[in-house]
């Protein structure tokens, strides 16, 4: 049985196939259109631009104090201080992190009782008044002794020798960042299966093995992004420590030369440039953090 091609268009002989000198229409995709989006744009330049404009002539910023304390030596002491007090405070709250997670998973329930209280006292009170107990312990407890019941005093020692105004900054500020950064550790290990950790065993490597090659390297794609805004929450709320006081971190110094000066906005400034500057240099540590643990996947 034969069929005819009286059926097919008049300028096709085949079906899907055009006869020569035929149009043939093509399918061109052309973009969707978005003339609010530049509108936006242009509207959002324009704002900028005269906001910069207006602080930048605006006289009352004092612009020539603002240059003269940027870079001196005060300042300068002052963001080193506040940089020791981020990090030495960062390094005690990750030790006692890591303390109190191993106590919350652990089947003592007095160890896991004291760990999570911990957290809830730490948590549920203000740092700055964490901070104004540290900086009254002397007060509180003016000796520090270790006694016999029984007896006299094995050891005893004026409390200001110990609890300094940088010691008690650094307590205040790593107990209180310890009960946060508790919680996201215990967060970033219980998403880990534990059939990996039974995988492992199987094939007979050490539990130190198991925790460096398997579970730390999984578990810091979960931790190393909110420990790094923890790491800058902590550079800013160094801050605080001049309830203490401690009068060497950039926000103490900042504000005294304000008070000699009797001009707070151009030094706020100074201090708000410096606290960008680091806060902008942690953040890219903390995105090749993230790109180095996120490798493979």
């Amino acid at each position: 049985m034969t069929y005819g091609t009286d059926l097919l268009p008049s300028d096709q002989t085949e079906v899907g196939r055009p006869e020569e000198g035929a149009s043939v229409a093509l399918n061109v995709v052309v973009p969707r259109k978005h003339p609010w989006r530049w509108v936006a744009v242009v509207i959002l330049a324009m704002v900028t631009i005269s906001a910069a404009q207006a602080v930048a002539h605006n006289e009352n910023f004092r612009w020539e104090v603002y240059w003269e304390w940027l870079f001196s030596r005060q300042v300068l002491r002052g963001v080193m201080w506040t940089l020791i007090l981020t990090v030495v405070a960062m390094l005690l709250a990750a030790v006692i992190a890591i303390a109190l997670v191993i106590m919350r998973e652990s089947d003592n329930p007095i160890l896991k009782g004291l760990a999570w209280v911990w957290v809830w006292f730490f948590r549920g009170t203000p740092a700055y008044t964490q901070l104004l107990f540290w900086g009254l312990f002397a007060v509180l407890f003016p000796v520090l002794s270790f006694s016999n019941p029984f007896g006299p005093d094995i050891i005893s020692i004026e409390t200001k020798y110990i609890v300094t105004p940088l010691t008690a900054a650094i307590f205040g500020l790593g107990f209180n960042e310890s009960a946060y950064l508790a919680e996201i550790f215990r967060a970033g290990f219980r998403a880990i299966d534990k059939g990996q950790t039974e995988a492992a065993e199987a094939i007979g490597m050490s539990r130190g093995k198991i925790w460096w090659r398997i579970l730390m390297p999984q578990a810091m794609r979960i931790i190393v992004p909110p420990t790094g805004n923890e790491t800058i929450g902590m550079l800013k709320l160094t801050s605080l420590v001049l309830a203490i006081p401690f009068t060497l971190d950039l926000m103490f110094v900042t504000n005294s030369i304000a008070n000699r000066l009797f001009l707070p906005v151009p030094m706020l400034m100074v201090a708000a440039t410096w606290y960008l500057a680091v806060t902008s240099v942690l953040m890219m540590g903390q995105a090749w953090l993230e790109r180095h643990f996120g490798k493979g996947v």
